[in-house]
C-alpha cells in the first residue's frame, strides 16, 4: 500500500462576509495528512463556508491559508487540488451520459497524472478501494443514493488528494449506508489522507475522527477530543440554545 506524501495546511485569521453579513469571524486552523478532523455545529455556524474557502471554493475577505509554508490564499480551487486539496459536496453530481467508470477517469485524468493510461490505473484502484467496480460500465445517471455517494468519494481519491474534505458525504443515508462510508473513509485514513468531516450524523462520525470542532456563529468555540467537546457546556448551548439550533451545514 502506498501512503500518501505528508502535507500540512495552515489558515489564520480567517475571515469571510457576503455584504454585512460576517460568515467566518478570525478562524484559526491547522492540519495534515496524520489527522481525521470533524466538524460541527448549528445551522449557519460557518462550517461548509469554512471548507469552501480551505478548498479555494471562495476566497476569505481577509487572513492567509498556508499549504507546506507556501502561500496559497488566492489559489483557485483547481489549482489547489492539483497541490493535494480536495473536497467532496453534500450533493453528489455525477456527469451525465457517461459510465461510472468514465466519470472518475475524468477526475484522475484531469488531476496532476502526466498520462491517460496513470489515469487509467488510478481510476481502476478509486473505483476498487470505493466498491463500485460492479457497477463501472453503469451509466452514472442510473445509480442510487449510496453509490452516487461512493461516486463522490472515488472521484475525490482519483485526483491524488493529501487532505480531503467532506461536506456531510453521509447526508440522505440511513445509518446502515452511513456506515457502508465509514469503512471507505477509514481505508482512505490507512492510506495517509488528512480528512477534515462536517457531518450531522454525529456517531457516525466520531468513528473516524480523533478531533472534534464545534463552530457557532462563525467562530471556532471547541476543539478537542470528540468526548470532552460533545460535553463542553458552550457547545451544548450552541445546540440546544434556540430553536433553529440542530447539526446541519
Amino acid at each position: 500500500m502506498i501512503l500518501t506524501p505528508y502535507s500540512q495546511l495552515q489558515a489564520t485569521g480567517i475571515h469571510k462576509s457576503f455584504g454585512s453579513v460576517q460568515v467566518l469571524n478570525g478562524i484559526d486552523f491547522s492540519m495534515d495528512t496524520n489527522d481525521a478532523i470533524g466538524i460541527v455545529g448549528p445551522n449557519g455556524a460557518g462550517k461548509s463556508t469554512l471548507l469552501s474557502v480551505l478548498s479555494g471554493a471562495q476566497a476569505p475577505t481577509s487572513g492567509q491559508i498556508t499549504l507546506n509554508n507556501k502561500d496559497i490564499t488566492r489559489i483557485p480551487a483547481r489549482e489547489r487540488a492539483k497541490q493535494g486539496l480536495v473536497r467532496t459536496h453534500q450533493i453528489p453530481k455525477p456527469f451525465s451520459g457517461i459510465t461510472v467508470f468514465e466519470n472518475v477517469f475524468v477526475a484522475a485524468i484531469h488531476s496532476a497524472t502526466s498520462s491517460r493510461e496513470t489515469a487509467y490505473d488510478i481510476a481502476l484502484e478509486s473505483i476498487k478501494l470505493c466498491g463500485m467496480l460492479p457497477l463501472a460500465n453503469r451509466e452514472a445517471d442510473s445509480i442510487g443514493l449510496l453509490d452516487r455517494k461512493r461516486l463522490e468519494l472515488a472521484r475525490a481519491l482519483a485526483t491524488q488528494p493529501k487532505l480531503l474534505f467532506l461536506d456531510e458525504i453521509g447526508g440522505g443515508l440511513t445509518d446502515a449506508e452511513a456506515l457502508q462510508l465509514v469503512d471507505t473513509i477509514l481505508t482512505l485514513r490507512e492510506r495517509g489522507i488528512g480528512i477534515v468531516w462536517i457531518e450531522h450524523i454525529v456517531h457516525i462520525l466520531l468513528r473516524v475522527v480523533k478531533t472534534l470542532i464545534c463552530m457557532d456563529s462563525g467562530q471556532i468555540i471547541a476543539q478537542g477530543h470528540p468526548d470532552d467537546v460533545m460535553s463542553n457546556k458552550q457547545v451544548m448551548k450552541a445546540y440546544m440554545g434556540g430553536t433553529d439550533h440542530a447539526v446541519g451545514e
